[in-house]
């Protein structure tokens, strides 16, 4: 397992959230089964978010596995499953288009 400890370059994000769960990262068919003593803490989600140069909006329960809601350092939203026992990505989605740039056009 590789180690979290680094943050990602601007490249890595994207790439490890397309390899988090080849063919069904988007099937949204993942539920968690994990005792609750085996989560890890919702610090940890934290930290690993933020070792990952993520900032951290919201983390919430969804079928028994966290879900992300962050930015990364271009401002992008990111969303992120991951399975509450060893924190691996199950899901994820960078959203390429902002939508603060869908206001301001000077209607």
């Amino acid at each position: 397992m590789p180690s979290i400890s680094r943050p990602l370059s601007r490249l890595a994000l994207p790439a490890l959230l397309l390899l988090a769960a080849p063919g069904a990262a988007f099937a949204g068919d993942h539920h968690c089964r994990v005792p609750m003593a085996d989560w890890q803490p919702r610090a940890a989600v934290q930290a690993l978010a933020e070792a990952q140069g993520l900032t951290v909006r919201r983390i919430k329960i969804d079928d028994g596995c966290y879900e992300l809601d962050a930015r990364d350092a271009q401002g992008r939203a990111v969303e992120l499953k991951l399975d509450p026992a060893t924190l691996a990505v199950l899901k994820g989605e960078v959203e390429e288009d902002d939508d603060r740039h869908e206001h301001g056009h000077g209607d």
